[in-house]
C-alpha cells in the first residue's frame, strides 16, 4: 500500500477509533516491516507473521527504537498491553491494509509479556550475588597476639598509644 493511502485510512481509523494515535499505527507498520526482515535473514522463505511473532518483533523494535523511554512511548499512543497491538493490526486488515491467514485470530495476541517485563527490566541494574557486608572495626582487644602462656602482647600490626 502507497504511503498516502496508509496515511488517508490510518486518518479514518483513527476519526472513528481514537484509543490509539496516528504515530501507533505507523510503529506497528514499521515493526511489521522490522519483523518480516528479520525473517528473512534467519530463514529464506517469505512466510505469514503470527501473531506472536509479531509482538516478539514490536518487543525488539520498540527496544531498539526507544530504548529506556519505549514504555513511555508506547502508554503515550495509547498502547499498554500486547492485547493493544493486536486491536491495532485487526483495524489494519479490517479496513484492508494487512491481510490475515484464515488462522489469525485477535486472541493470538495475548499478554505474551508484561510491558515492565519487556520494556522496564532490560534496562534495571542486574541484582548483586551476594549482599554487601560492612566490616567490622576490630577491637583493641581482638589486636592483642597470646603467647605460649597465655598471656597477651600488643601485635606489631596495632599502632602506639
Amino acid at each position: 500500500m502507497q504511503k498516502n493511502n496508509f496515511d488517508q485510512v490510518t486518518q479514518e481509523i483513527v476519526a472513528k477509533d481514537n484509543r490509539y494515535g496516528l504515530n501507533a499505527y505507523h510503529f506497528v507498520r514499521d515493526a511489521l516491516d522490522f519483523t518480516i526482515k528479520a525473517q528473512k535473514k534467519s530463514n529464506s522463505a517469505n512466510r505469514h507473521v503470527t501473531g506472536p511473532e509479531l509482538l516478539e518483533g514490536i518487543r525488539q523494535f520498540t527496544l531498539r527504537e526507544f530504548g529506556p523511554m519505549s514504555k513511555f512511548v508506547l502508554n503515550e499512543w495509547g498502547i499498554a498491553t500486547c492485547h493493544d497491538f493486536g486491536q491495532i493490526v485487526f483495524n489494519l486488515v479490517t479496513h484492508g491494509v494487512l491481510g490475515k491467514s484464515d488462522n489469525d485470530r485477535v486472541e493470538d495476541f495475548s499478554e505474551t509479556y508484561t510491558f515492565d517485563e519487556a520494556f522496564i527490566k532490560p534496562f534495571l541494574p542486574a541484582p548483586l550475588l551476594t549482599p554487601v557486608r560492612a566490616r567490622k572495626k576490630k577491637s583493641p582487644a581482638a589486636s592483642r597476639v597470646k603467647t605460649k602462656k597465655g598471656n597477651s602482647l600488643p601485635s606489631q600490626s596495632s599502632s602506639a598509644e
